[in-house]
C-alpha cells in the first residue's frame, strides 16, 4: 500500500447500485441479502440507502454499517475455489464500482478512505448531490452466504482470506445512481489497508504493543476491531 497518493485520485465508475427489501430466507428466517440493481436516483442519508433494508438489525445496518461493497475480485475466488458460478451482487452488497486498472479490494482500500460519489470541479469543489462515503470496517461473512449459494465453507473461506468487503459510514448525504464517477478524496491511514487489518485479526498469537496502538488510534475504526486487537495486545503478558 503506497504511503503517499496524490488526492483526489478517480478510481472508476458506479456500475450498480442495489437496495433489497427484508424477506422469508432459510432456516425459516428473514434475510434483506437479496439486493436488486436500482435504475434511478437513489437519496443516501446516514442509514445508508433510503430504498433498502435490513432484517437483522444487531449484525447489519445502522450508520456505521450503512452501505457495502464487495470486490469483483472476490467472486472470482469464490467461483475458483468452490467451481461455483456467482454473479456479482449476488452477496448483499450495494455498491459495484468498475475500474480502469486494478480492481478496488482489501489490499488497496484502506480504513478511513473517503470516495466520493459524483463529480468533482475544477478546484476540487464537489457538487452538492455527491455522495462521500467512509471505509470504517470490514464485513464479517456469517452462515446467510453459504445458504445463498447453496455451498457450505464459503463465509469460512471469506474469513480466511478477509475477503468479504467493507463497510461505509456515510460522510455527506447525497443521490447514487449508476454510471457516477468514483474518486479517493481522502486517506488520513494509508498503512491501514483491509488486508492488512484481517490478517493481524485471523493471526494466532500476540501482536506487539506499537503494531496494535497505531491502529487503535485511528478514530473511525470500528470498536469490535479495536478490542480484537486490543485483546492480542493484552494477553502478552
Amino acid at each position: 500500500m503506497p504511503n503517499s497518493i496524490q488526492l483526489p485520485q478517480f478510481i472508476g465508475t458506479l456500475t450498480e447500485v442495489r437496495a433489497g427489501k427484508a424477506d422469508l430466507f432459510t432456516r425459516e428466517k428473514l434475510s434483506a441479502i437479496n439486493k436488486y440493481p436500482i435504475k434511478e436516483p437513489v437519496a443516501v442519508n446516514y442509514m445508508g440507502l433510503l430504498t433498502d433494508e435490513q432484517a437483522d438489525r444487531k449484525h447489519h445496518g445502522g450508520h456505521l454499517k450503512a452501505l457495502h461493497q464487495m470486490s469483483t475480485v472476490t467472486y472470482a475466488k469464490i467461483n475458483a475455489q468452490f467451481d461455483l458460478n456467482v454473479s456479482i451482487g449476488a452477496l448483499g452488497e450495494n455498491l459495484t464500482v468498475t475500474t480502469d486498472g486494478e480492481p478496488m479490494s482489501e489490499a488497496n482500500v484502506c480504513i478511513g478512505d473517503v470516495y466520493l460519489f459524483g463529480e468533482i470541479g475544477r478546484y476540487g469543489d464537489d457538487d452538492n448531490n455527491s455522495v462521500k462515503l467512509k471505509i470504517v470496517q470490514p464485513r464479517r461473512p456469517c452462515y446467510k452466504i453459504d445458504d445463498q449459494v447453496q455451498q457450505y465453507g464459503v463465509a469460512s473461506f471469506l474469513t480466511d482470506i478477509g475477503g468479504a468487503g467493507w463497510y461505509f459510514k456515510v460522510v455527506q448525504d447525497g443521490e447514487l445512481i449508476q454510471g457516477l464517477s468514483v474518486y479517493l478524496v481522502e486517506r488520513p491511514y494509508p498503512f491501514a489497508d483491509l488486508a492488512t487489518l484481517w490478517q493481524l485479526a485471523n493471526q494466532k498469537g500476540n501482536l506487539d504493543s506499537e503494531t496494535v496502538d497505531k491502529w487503535l488510534a485511528i478514530d473511525c475504526l470500528e470498536d469490535s476491531w479495536k478490542k480484537v486487537l486490543a485483546k492480542k495486545r493484552l494477553s502478552s503478558g
